[in-house]
């Protein structure tokens, strides 16, 4: 839950071993935490191109129409919600090889909590800036392989390497969902669902 974000920053050991120790479904965790937190990039991304815009040199900010940029919001918000569930099934499908049990909510929820840092560092796109979403999303994936690979081996309940193993699979994965999605958008663009620019 939203609770356990302030924890995943401060004392991370420990709030991986709470999380581990609660029931939860995958309903209730998109309910009270995925489908908040991935409203946070979104929504900042619709203000910043519709209101903010960005600039070129020296000219005019560009902006986005709002239909255009609510096109894209859309877009991208399902796209971070389906991408959680492809994470969690794939460490499901994965932890057998690594002689962990969990429950395929367990994964999800593991994967849900590992992204945090990429949701909250969605506030970047507030103003968009190519050197502050260097920062921001650097940190913020920094923040998050970090979770990942201190994270694992406690929830899943396995060794360091196997979860050193583990993290780097799951990382790996995660890249690739990364990649498709952005191949995804430029093949919808090429459908005509692209951006409209207003100065």
């Amino acid at each position: 839950m939203i609770h356990h974000v302030w924890g995943l920053f401060t004392h991370p050991d420990q709030e991986w071993q709470e999380i581990r120790g609660e029931e939860e479904s995958i309903s209730h965790m998109y309910l009270t935490h995925v489908l908040i937190l991935a409203a946070i990039p979104a929504l900042c991304a619709y203000f910043g191109t519709t209101q903010v815009g960005w600039t070129v040199g020296d000219g005019a900010p560009v902006k986005l129409t709002e239909a255009s940029a609510l096109q894209m919001t859309i877009m991208s918000y399902l796209a971070m919600l389906a991408g959680i569930a492809v994470m969690g099934a794939f460490i499901h499908w994965m932890a057998r090889t690594y002689d962990s049990n969990p429950s395929l909510t367990q994964c999800v929820v593991f994967a849900a909590y590992t992204a945090t840092p990429l949701f909250i560092g969605g506030v970047a796109a507030l103003y968009p800036s190519l050197w502050l979403a260097m920062f921001i999303g650097t940190s913020a994936i920094c923040y998050t392989v970090y979770l990942l690979y201190a994270g694992l081996p406690t929830f899943m309940n396995i060794p360091e390497d196997e979860g050193f193993m583990f993290s780097s699979s799951v990382l790996a994965v995660g890249l690739v969902v990364l990649v498709a999605m952005i191949a995804c958008s430029v093949i919808l663009w090429g459908f005509g669902v692209g951006p409209v620019y207003t100065s």
